[in-house]
C-alpha cells in the first residue's frame, strides 16, 4: 500500500506483573510483549506496509486523552517527523477521542489494532457474503469515528479504507449515510445467507462427514488443506491469507468419503463487530463431526495462541476439553530441533505433522477415521437388485462389511458399518429399515 508505518505496543498497568523490572515485564493472560509487537508487525506485512519499526511501551498510568504519556507521546512525534513515518498503528484498542488526539500530536494518520485487522480482512475477503461481512464490521466500527476518512463507501479498492489514499481529505461523515448503508447491507446479508443454507441443506442430501479445520492465524491450516486436497487454496506465509471457508471430498483410507472445510484463523482480541460478523464463516465448525486444531507447535507463543483458539471455540458453543471429535494437530515439526520433536502418532487427541513435508499426514487421517468409526454401528440390509441409489450411498457414507445376493429371495444383503447421524440420514432419504 506504500505506507510508511511505525508501531506501538503498549502494555497497560494492569497488564504488568509486579515486581519484574521494566524490561522483563510480562502481560498477564495475554502472550509476551515482544510476540504481540512481532504479530502486528506480521499483520502489517499482510497487507504490504513497510514497517519502519516498533517498541514496546509500558504505562504506568493511562491518559484518557491520548494513552499514552507526555514523553512517548514527543519521542514518537520526533521520530514521525524524521523518518517521514505517516502512518503509527497502536496494537491495541483506542477510543475515537484518543486516535483523534494522536493524529494531532503526530501530525500523521493513527490507526487501532481493530482498524488493522478490518483492513486486512477487507483485502482478503473474496465471496460475496465475506465482502458484505467485512464492509459491515467496518462500517459499524466507523460509525462512531465520523471523522475518520470513508474511501471505501464507493468501493474504489480492496481494504476497509482506514489507511486512506494520496491527497485524501479528512471529512466529516453525515451519520445517516453510514446508517442507511448498514440497512443496505444488513438486507443484502439476508439473501446471501439464505442462498448458503440452500447450499447447506443440499449437502446434507450427500452427507459426507464434515472435518473442520480451525487454528490461530498461520498456523498452516490451508497448507494441511492443500496437502490432504491436492488443491491450491492460497496459502503463504502471511497472517488471515485464507478468509473465506472452502470445502473439497477428500477420500480416508478406508475409501470413505469426507468433507474437508478450511476456515479463518483466529486471532487474539478480535475486533468485537468481526467475532459477530465471520460467525457465518465459523459455521461448519458447528456442524463438524470432526475438529482439527492446527496448531504451530514451533511458534514461541504456542500455548496462548491454543488458549486464544479455545475461547473462540467456547463463545461459539464448541466445549473443548474432553470433547473426542477435537484432534490438536502439531503442525511445523519439519521446523523444530530434532531434540524437541515430538513422535508423529502421539495420541487420539494430539498428532503431529509437517503439512509441508507430508510427515505425519497419514497418521492424522488414520486417526479421523478412528474418530468417525467410533460412533458407528454395524446395520444389515436387504436391498433389491433395483436399488442401486441406496446401495451406492451406503458404500460412499459407510463401510460395506459383508456382500451377498440371496438367490432366494433375489435380494443384496449387505452387512454396513454406519454411524448414527448417517444412518438417520440414510433411513430420511431412502425410507429402508435394517433388518431385525
Amino acid at each position: 500500500m506504500g505506507e510508511n508505518c511505525y508501531i506501538v505496543q503498549p502494555i497497560l498497568p494492569q497488564q504488568r506483573v509486579q515486581g519484574k523490572s521494566a524490561g522483563e515485564n510480562l502481560a498477564v493472560g495475554l502472550r509476551a510483549p515482544d510476540a504481540r509487537l512481532e504479530e502486528a508487525i506480521s499483520l502489517s506485512a499482510a497487507i504490504n506496509l513497510e514497517v519502519f519499526g516498533g517498541e514496546i511501551v509500558n504505562l504506568r498510568r493511562i491518559d484518557a486523552g491520548v494513552l499514552f504519556g507526555k514523553g512517548t507521546i514527543e519521542r514518537v512525534a520526533d521520530l514521525v517527523e524524521q523518518e517521514e513515518i505517516n502512518l503509527v498503528i497502536v496494537n491495541h484498542g483506542l477510543s475515537p477521542v484518543q486516535q483523534r488526539n494522536l493524529e494531532k500530536a503526530w501530525r500523521c494518520k493513527v490507526i487501532d489494532r481493530s482498524a488493522l485487522i478490518l483492513e486486512i480482512f477487507g483485502e482478503r475477503a473474496q465471496t460475496k457474503e465475506g465482502k458484505i461481512q467485512v464492509e459491515l464490521a467496518a462500517l459499524n466500527y466507523q460509525r462512531s469515528r465520523l471523522v475518520r476518512s470513508w474511501t471505501h463507501l464507493e468501493r474504489q479498492r480492496g481494504g476497509a479504507g482506514f489507511m486512506g489514499g494520496p491527497g485524501e481529505a479528512q471529512i466529516e461523515l453525515d451519520r445517516r449515510i453510514i446508517d442507511d448503508k448498514i440497512n443496505r447491507l444488513k438486507k443484502q446479508l439476508v439473501d446471501v445467507k439464505k442462498n448458503r443454507d440452500l447450499q447447506r441443506e443440499s449437502r446434507e442430501k450427500i452427507p459426507y462427514p464434515i472435518v473442520a479445520l480451525v487454528g490461530y492465524t498461520n498456523a498452516g491450516k490451508s497448507t494441511l488443506f492443500n496437502n490432504i486436497t491436492g488443491a491450491e487454496v492460497f496459502a503463504e506465509d502471511l497472517l488471515f491469507a485464507t478468509l473465506d471457508p472452502t470445502m473439497r471430498e477428500v477420500k480416508l483410507p478406508n475409501d470413505r468419503r469426507i468433507i474437508l472445510s478450511d476456515t479463518v484463523g483466529f486471532i487474539s482480541e478480535l475486533p468485537t463487530h468481526l467475532i459477530a460478523a465471520f460467525r457465518a464463516t465459523l459455521e461448519q465448525v458447528l456442524y463438524a463431526d470432526v475438529i482439527l486444531h492446527v496448531r504451530d507447535i514451533s511458534a514461541v507463543d504456542t500455548a496462548q495462541q491454543r488458549d486464544d483458539v479455545i475461547t473462540v471455540l467456547k463463545d461459539l458453543g464448541v466445549a473443548y476439553d474432553d470433547n473426542e471429535k477435537i484432534v490438536e494437530v502439531l503442525n511445523k515439526i519439519d521446523v523444530m530441533p530434532d531434540d524437541e520433536k515430538p513422535q508423529t502418532n502421539i495420541d487420539n487427541r494430539r498428532v503431529a505433522v509437517s503439512a509441508l513435508t507430508n510427515q505425519g499426514v497419514d497418521d492424522l487421517l488414520q486417526l479421523v477415521q478412528d474418530i468417525l468409526a467410533k460412533e458407528h454401528q454395524v446395520y444389515n440390509f436387504s436391498l433389491s437388485p433395483a436399488a442401486g441409489e441406496a446401495q451406492s450411498w451406503l458404500y460412499s457414507h459407510g463401510h460395506v462389511l459383508t456382500y451377498e445376493i440371496n438367490n432366494d429371495n433375489h435380494q443384496i444383503e449387505l452387512s454396513v458399518n454406519l454411524s448414527d447421524k448417517d444412518f438417520g440420514r440414510f433411513k430420511q432419504r431412502f425410507g429402508i429399515e435394517p433388518n431385525a
